[in-house]
């Protein structure tokens, strides 16, 4: 049976982890790092690029460079505000009204499932190299404030990445299996997770192997990533004030800018005071433009009183939905890159009055939890329960336009609910239901998660057919609906994933695309290491000619050497050209031609070795050297000894200094 893995997939960074011998296990990727950068890229060949080759390159090439899709994953276009739109690649519309990212450099569009499918695909290409086995289970954690959209959206990037998702796993809930995998003693624990795009808090009761969801609550699009835009509208309003013109216009720049502005944020932490240089920002018909500031903690705490404040709401409802007091928390875990920030822990201990536990790699946690949980469900782990909760109520609409809760907020999982309904109208043969979620009273302010019809209805007056609805959410947090007539036996049912934005035949078609996109990911990485090998080859070859050429001289294997200068411009004429047939067939030949001149020099030392010996022999005749006769360079010397008790005769080249030649015969008396 292969490895289950966990998956903490990331706005800014993903992490990727696996139980080995008991213990979660973090695995490096390719490039030696344990956290993998959540951004896909196309360089100009069209290659594709993920993780930090595809960082490195978003500043010059920001149209082909993509970061933060978890903020679009099973969302609609409409839903978006205009500062999630404000990135420097480009998102748009399409005749469904879901969400597109557009690439130039390919001249397609993806969805927001297929890139985060192209980081999932390189987290687990590394994990099975490491394995050495095929990765193709997994649990992948989501925000706890996820709705059930964009929770079928991180399972549909699941499956175009090749992968079964077994659980859609909360990230707080994955922080708490983390920590409280092996304490005995029962603790109420507060996870407060505020990541790159998203933030979550959790209520658990932790003890004994049981992990039970209280509360849970947050806000999908508040993240680290925000505070990284307060600075960047603080320098761009700076420049535009000293300059007149305006960096967030220009894609470059305000990819400059948000590298810069993230990278201050995190030195902030740290110190009080940091430097933001830009050199060559912009430039003008004056010439180039520089911005050059300083910028302190007080000033970036003064921008970010409006977050500050969004962060206090969550922690205050998930209290009081599970009834419970700042007293009464244990224990205090934070996650994610943004719980660093001085502001952001002043904050959690002036609402909980507790001093936050700092035990737990706030980077890896969720991943190793998420390990716990695949750990779980492959029969590794024993004894552990884990009791989750619906993150928002669901519900339907009734015909006055409001919201009929039929399972609320907090909800332990998985859990069936139902109800009757009837018609609104006399003689009504056929009834819509529009499943909802979230928490306001009217339908229309709530998050509309699909529609479908229950026909065959007999016609009857209002308020006589009799239909059964029933909510199923299982223990992925997912919702089935289905719909019963009691009088005919009739049913309708749905899944919902409408907003998943992708239908079942576009997930197949984005699987083959993947499949496709990895072999020829595949065969590009062997076409250059195929070009690499052959350059090396030929720097190789005229290294040995050079070398022949000073031992032997030039008319040594001469007809040999003439081929092998023909095989190396052979063989770049061909790497010139880009014909592969042609560099196959020249690189083998010139290794064949190398290995015969190899061997020819082989055999000339072999010559010369024989002839040496024979006169070797002779010469030990005439000069009547014993057969015990050893090499000066091999004889061992021994110390001459002026005790009378033997002598060895004095060698026959002087002896090597050593340290014994620092003793004096006094010396010998310290024993």
């Amino acid at each position: 049976m292969s490895k289950v893995v966990g998956i903490d997939l990331g706005t800014t960074n993903s992490v990727i982890a696996v139980m080995e011998g008991g213990k979660p296990v973090v695995i490096a990727n390719a490039e030696g790092m344990r956290t993998t950068p959540s951004v896909v890229g196309f360089s100009k060949d069209g290659e594709r690029l993920v993780g930090q080759l595809a960082r490195r390159q978003s500043i010059s090439n920001p149209q082909n460079t993509f970061y933060a899709i978890k903020r679009f994953i099973g969302r609609n276009y409409a839903e978006l505000s205009p500062e999630s739109k404000r990135v420097a690649y480009t998102i748009r519309r399409d005749e469904m009204g879901n969400i597109k990212i557009r690439c130039p450099r390919l001249e397609k569009d993806f969805a927001p499932e297929e890139i985060s499918a192209m980081v999932l695909k390189k987290l687990t290409d590394d994990a099975s190299r490491y394995l050495g086995e095929k990765v193709t289970e997994a649990v992948i954690t989501v925000p706890a404030y996820f709705n059930d959209s964009q929770r079928q959206a991180t399972r549909d990037a699941g499956r175009i990445a090749g992968l079964e998702v077994l659980r859609i796993l909360n990230e707080p809930t994955a922080a708490s299996l983390a920590y409280g995998l092996d304490r005995k003693e029962s603790q109420t624990i507060l996870v407060f997770d505020l990541g790159g795009g998203t933030f979550d808090v959790s209520i658990l009761e932790v003890g004994d192997g049981v992990f039970e969801v209280k509360a849970t609550s947050g806000d999908t699009q508040l993240g680290g990533n925000d505070f990284d835009k307060k600075i960047v509208d603080w320098l761009a309003e700076q420049f535009l004030e000293a300059e007149e013109i305006d960096l967030r216009r220009d894609r470059q720049a305000l990819q400059r800018l948000t590298e810069a502005a993230e990278k201050a944020k995190i030195e902030l932490s740290s110190v009080s005071i940091t430097d933001i240089n830009l050199p060559f920002i912009t430039a003008t018909a004056d010439g180039p433009k520089h911005l050059e500031t300083r910028f302190n903690r007080t000033q970036f705490e003064e921008l970010c009183g409006d977050l500050v404040t969004r962060l206090r709401k969550p922690v205050k409802r998930a209290l009081a939905d599970a009834n419970l007091r700042p007293a009464d928390i244990d224990e205090i875990v934070l996650v994610g890159g943004g719980t660093r920030m001085p502001m952001v822990q002043q904050l959690v201990r002036g609402l909980i009055g507790r001093e936050p536990n700092q035990n737990v790699n706030p980077d890896e946690v969720v991943a190793v939890g998420a390990a716990i949980q695949a750990g779980i469900l492959a029969g590794e782990l024993k004894d552990v329960l884990l009791l989750d909760v619906t993150p928002l109520s669901v519900g339907l609409e009734t015909v006055s336009g409001v919201m009929k809760k039929l399972i609320p907020r907090n909800t332990t999982i998985p859990v069936r609910r139902s109800d009757i309904f009837s018609t609104g109208q006399n003689n009504q043969t056929l009834v819509e239901i529009h499943v909802l979620q979230g928490e306001r009273e009217m339908a229309s302010d709530n998050k509309s998660l699909g529609k479908f019809k229950l026909t065959g209805i007999p016609p009857a007056p209002r308020g006589v057919p009799q239909i059964q609805v029933a909510f199923d959410v299982d223990a992925n947090g997912i919702l089935l609906v289905t719909a019963l007539d009691r009088t005919t036996g009739r049913e309708q049912s749905i899944t919902i994933q409408g907003a998943s934005t992708l239908s079942e035949a576009e997930v197949n078609r984005m699987v083959q695309e993947a499949e496709q996109y990895a072999k020829s990911d595949r065969q590009r990485k062997e076409r250059v290491e195929k070009r690499t090998r052959s350059e090396a080859l030929t720097l190789e070859a005229e290294r040995e000619l050079k070398q022949v050429a000073l031992d032997f001289g030039m008319q040594f294997a001469r007809n040999r050497r003439q081929r092998i200068e023909v095989l190396i411009r052979q063989l770049r004429e061909y790497l010139s050209q880009d014909n592969d047939r042609g560099i196959d067939q020249s690189y083998a030949d010139l290794k064949d031609a190398l290995s015969e001149l190899n061997r020819e020099v082989r055999q000339y030392y072999s010559d010369d070795d024989e002839d040496e010996g024979l006169f070797t022999s002779i010469k030990r005749i005439f000069t009547d050297d014993d057969d015990d006769f050893e090499p000066p360079s091999r004889r061992t010397y021994r110390p001459y000894d002026n005790g009378g008790g033997g002598s060895y005769p004095p060698a026959r080249r002087p002896q090597r200094p050593s340290y014994q030649d620092n003793w004096d015969d006094d010396d010998d008396n310290w024993l």
